[in-house]
């Protein structure tokens, strides 16, 4: 073989490898991304409550990084999910709260899955993703809604001693005699794996939202029995916690309402029982999901990203339901499996908030950032869990009521300027406020420069519809 001959083979090799790298660089991971409702931190891989079991939730945790410090951007489902698939705040939007319809106050705002879509992914969404009726079809090329559950058998609805919460108004739940399968999520879940098992012409972009453990907590009863209510641990409580809690903390902690009722009705532990059986029950239908994935051959190029929309209080600070600033309604799981980035077991305790997940996924999945996104991309996060970020986390429940959450202070500042700060090195439980204390100022004062400099006006709503989540505000 001649020289030149060697040379025009030799080039031809080099052309060919790198035509192959330039396609392999240029191809873009699909994303699984698995929502669950009022998922707080009670699960195993957080350490919030030791008698919960949640094993796929955890073995997904340790395929990635877990944030273990992470937080809502708004304590109730709409404006949680609002800004979580929007990137946008609600002191930016104005969607403070749950009946505000958000799509005609932001017409022109282009949601996480729509970026996708623009950028040639196949876009598909099943179950809870944006919430109730504000589904948004814009955002995706084929969604499934959720549809309703099985109802418990009278008897069991409304004894207060067999699991019911007959006495405690809104709090509801109940043993179902049926099997997974005639569960909604169940059935969410179903259609998300056939979409898995689809041949795929493009990256794809799959959303799944699973319902429970919202309330109703109505689960099948082999999930109850796995928690018999004399052996679990109930929720600690300290009676006189709200003493230095300003009013506009006590006015949403409502303890004479949920709370007193529970106690009085003495339905606590079935209550708690029915929280935890029905963790496990939305565990089980994501650990389907994560198997399915791993057997369509795909899971190497998926990202995956499970998160709760925010958390749950079942008595902590004498309050119930999510609906407020401290760190049980604001504190949810995250998650991110990105193969060739994240490390199996990671671990990171920086404080982050869910606005930032647009950003990240944008740029794993190679597609532009937008400028006016509110949160940054977690990247960094993903590649080295410990990397410094002086960024806290940012919750905000009703226009100009914010929490802030640093690596180790809560502070909250009310619409009526009163405060609460939370050391949580030495009180993980939030029961003493610091907030008077003189030689805590400059800690204060440097948490509350993150707080947002712009509180936009409510987006009109019903105000008669879900009362119960409206804060006070100025």
């Amino acid at each position: 073989m001649t020289r030149q001959l060697i040379l025009l083979v030799v080039a031809a090799v080099l052309l060919s490898h790198l035509s192959g790298s330039v396609q392999a660089s240029s191809a873009r991971p699909n994303v699984l991304f698995i929502a669950v409702d009022d998922l707080n931190d009670w699960i195993g891989c957080l350490g919030g409550h030791p008698d919960c079991k949640s094993p796929h939730i955890d073995a997904l945790a340790k395929r990635g990084v877990l944030f273990a410090n992470s937080h809502c951007a708004a304590p109730a489902c709409n404006p949680s999910r609002v800004a979580l698939l929007t990137g946008l705040r609600p002191s930016t939007t104005g969607v403070y709260i749950n009946p505000q319809p958000w799509r005609p106050a932001l017409p022109d705002v282009v949601t996480l899955p729509q970026h996708f879509m623009a950028h040639g992914y196949h876009v598909v969404g099943c179950g809870k993703i944006f919430h109730g009726r504000y589904h948004d079809p814009a955002s995706w090329h084929e969604y499934l809604s959720r549809s309703r559950d099985p109802v418990p058998a009278p008897e069991v609805l409304n004894s207060p001693r067999s699991h019911s919460g007959g006495l405690t108004r809104g709090i509801r739940w109940g043993v179902l005699d049926v099997d997974d399968a005639a569960m909604n999520d169940s059935k969410m879940v179903d259609w998300a794996i056939s979409y898995l098992q689809r041949p795929h012409d493009k990256p794809f972009f799959l959303a799944c939202g699973i319902f429970r453990p919202h309330m109703p907590w109505r689960v099948p009863r082999k999930y109850y029995d796995m928690y018999p209510p004399a052996e679990i641990a109930l929720p600690k409580v300290l009676e006189t916690d709200l003493d230095d809690v300003p009013e506009a903390g006590r006015k949403v902690a409502k303890p004479d309402g949920d709370h007193r009722l529970m106690m009085a009705s003495g339905n606590w532990r079935y209550a708690t029982q029915a929280y935890l059986a029905s963790i496990t029950f939305a565990d089980a239908q994501v650990g389907r999901l994560l198997a399915a994935l791993d057997s369509s051959g795909q899971a190497e190029e998926t990202i995956i990203v499970l998160w709760g929309d925010h958390g749950w209080h079942l008595g902590e600070k004498l309050h119930w339901r999510k609906f407020s600033l401290w760190e049980e309604a604001t504190r949810a799981p995250l998650m991110i499996v990105a193969p060739g980035v994240t490390t199996p077991g990671g671990i990171c305790r920086r404080p982050v908030d869910f606005v930032n997940i647009y950003p990240t996924l944008c740029e794993l999945c190679n597609l532009p950032i937008e400028s006016h996104l509110d949160g940054r991309s977690m990247t960094d996060l993903l590649k080295d869990p410990d990397t410094p970020r002086v960024s806290p986390a940012i919750t905000t429940f009703g226009r100009n009521n914010h929490a802030v959450r640093g690596d180790r202070y809560r502070y909250i500042r009310y619409a009526d300027g009163s405060e609460e700060l939370y050391d949580h090195h030495s009180d993980p439980m939030e029961w003493t406020n610091l907030s008077a204390k003189e030689e805590l100022a400059n800690e204060k004062q440097r948490l509350a420069a993150s707080l947002p400099a712009v509180n936009a006006p409510n987006v009109p709503f019903h105000p008669r519809r879900n009362r119960r989540s409206v804060p006070s505000s100025r």
